[in-house]
């Protein structure tokens, strides 16, 4: 036998959640689909439901089963951690952690950089329970978070780099800052994926938009929950259990399939995405490219510090004598390029970002903005694209 904690990130994602090379039959797993499951005895049904908070037993279909169990053996391998619960999206494994740790009367802490839904999930159903929010500056330091945290301070939840604006979290001393207080860590790693190993990082619970990287194909929706405690997985496992969140096996398996070469595919993405980037920097109509695995960017220091690598997603942001408009001129203009949400998958997007709700005093870059996904295509063709369709911000000039 081998130490598989030895092996690369190839080797385990192509390994990892599969019967083994030497279990002889089709290389991928079955899918496993269904509600109900039968027993023997009453006494085998009592004797699964005891073992259920912490065994793997099939009790009934909303409790997974070994296809949810491959995937969720590879997504908390590839994190670090100890046990994954898989969720319908990336929405909900951000949503059912907030629910697992907070409760009427508590606060949590918020970057003012958050993905859209989630800031709406705080604005809407968190304050209907009675739950605070307050939203921080993503860039804030251990100093100055520290006189926000109030008794009643239950999560610090952070996004890093956030998914628009690019900002990266100092994630280990704001983490600090909170386990110093009794409150739980929550991260957004969906950026960071394989990059970012959160539980050295002060992280509790690391969530993934499995839609993006892991799926690779822009054809499911899917999260992950991980964590690396026994405490934590009984408060994940029990939320997400009364919520009735379940994730469709068929989902899974094309998760598991897309995993088998997402190292690969990011790899490509990584190195394509950074000339594209470098590229646009050099252009006189930009005036700054929010990726922080570029040389003297925004928090490049802390992602060079902290990340082993870094994805195909980056913001744009223009000089300022741009109308919003002539930005979605370009967007509209582009030919490889599409628009629309989610990133991750083997096709370019660009969408304009500028107007994601920020109320902390934070997110002016001066600029109209755009956020652009590097594909899978030649980055020479999506250049040469981007460059085309630029014209657009000069159109009518003398």
């Amino acid at each position: 036998m081998t130490d598989e904690t030895k092996h690369s990130i190839y080797t385990r994602l192509s390994h990892k959640g599969r019967a083994g090379t030497h279990v002889h039959g089709f290389v991928n797993p079955p899918v496993h689909r269904g509600s109900t499951v039968l027993v023997e005895t009453m006494q085998q049904r009592r004797d699964n439901a005891a073992k259920a908070p912490t065994e793997r037993v099939m009790t009934y279909g909303l409790g997974g089963s070994e296809t949810h169990w491959a995937l969720e053996d590879v997504v908390a391998d590839i994190e670090g951690g100890t046990r994954c619960k898989i969720v319908p999206s990336g929405l909900a494994a951000c949503t059912v952690p907030l629910l697992a740790y907070l409760g009427s009367g508590d606060h949590v802490l918020v970057p003012d950089s958050v993905y859209g839904p989630v800031r709406s999930f705080c604005d809407t159903m968190l304050k209907r329970m009675g739950v605070e929010t307050t939203y921080y500056d993503p860039c804030i330091t251990q100093a100055d978070i520290a006189p926000l945290f109030r008794p009643n301070t239950k999560v610090l939840y952070t996004e890093s780099p956030g998914s628009h604006t690019f900002e990266v979290q100092d994630v280990p001393g704001l983490a600090e800052v909170a386990h110093a207080r009794g409150a739980k860590v929550l991260m957004d790693n969906t950026w960071g994926i394989f990059h970012f190993q959160p539980f050295t990082k002060g992280v509790d619970v690391s969530m993934q938009a499995l839609t993006k990287y892991v799926g690779g194909h822009s054809d499911i929706l899917l999260g992950s929950i991980t964590v690396n405690t026994a405490e934590d997985w009984a408060a994940i496992r029990a939320s997400n259990g009364q919520l009735g969140m379940f994730a469709s096996p068929d989902d899974c398996w094309l998760a598991l399939r897309g995993v088998r070469t997402m190292a690969v595919r990011m790899e490509r993405q990584e190195k394509s995405a950074l000339e594209v980037a470098a590229w646009m920097r050099n252009r006189p109509e930009v005036k700054e490219v929010l990726h922080p695995a570029l040389p003297g960017a925004r928090g490049h220091d802390i992602w060079k510090r902290d990340f082993t690598g870094a994805c195909s997603l980056f913001g744009v942001v223009f000089q300022p004598g741009f109308a919003p408009e002539r930005i979605d001129a370009v967007a509209e203009a582009l030919q490889l390029f599409g628009m629309g949400a989610s990133w991750g998958g083997f096709e370019s997007l660009a969408l304009p970002s500028g107007t994601m709700p920020r109320t902390a005093g934070t997110g002016d870059f001066g600029g109209p903005m755009m956020r652009l996904h590097v594909g899978l295509e030649a980055p020479a063709d999506l250049i040469a694209d981007l460059d085309q369709a630029m014209r657009k911000l000069h159109a009518n000039e003398e």
